[in-house]
């Protein structure tokens, strides 16, 4: 094997082992979350109330947050920084699923991101989501 083979080759496996630990940097795991054990929709319960939003929760359960979009639209990013990569956009007055809060880069004087869960991970500026409910965990 040439000394070019072998740098290629090196590259090859450099790149895909940074792309692998950026995704699961980015995803995070759930191993066992107990929510709705009862089947259905395990985020919410025939019991859940309905807020002035239209956004169903129990707001006492600690791992169910929401929050309402205020910018008419909001970028959400692969990493808590407006440099990372777009994964799709809300706009105002969505109402979003929020996991946690992380400090990331500061967006108009917050430096708070929110972890959105609502069918793909993403981070949004927690400057352009109002809490309904509770503020969010730290993740």
């Amino acid at each position: 094997m040439s000394l070019r083979t072998g740098l290629i080759r090196r590259l090859a496996i450099t790149a895909a082992a940074v792309a692998l630990a950026g995704a699961t940097a980015v995803t995070p795991a759930v191993a066992d979350d107990e929510w709705g054990s009862s089947g259905g929709d395990p985020e919410f319960s025939s019991d859940d109330a309905t807020d002035e939003f239209g956004a169903r929760g129990d707001y006492r359960d600690p791992r169910r947050y929401r929050g309402v979009v205020t910018a008419d639209r909001l970028i959400l990013r692969s990493a808590p920084a407006r440099g990372s990569r777009p994964v799709r956009s809300v706009h105002r007055g969505d109402v979003v699923s929020i996991f946690c809060k992380t400090p990331g880069q500061s967006v108009q004087g917050n430096p708070l991101w929110y972890l959105l869960t609502d069918g793909t991970w993403a981070w949004g500026a927690a400057r352009f989501i109002d809490n309904i409910g509770p503020a969010p965990r730290w993740c």
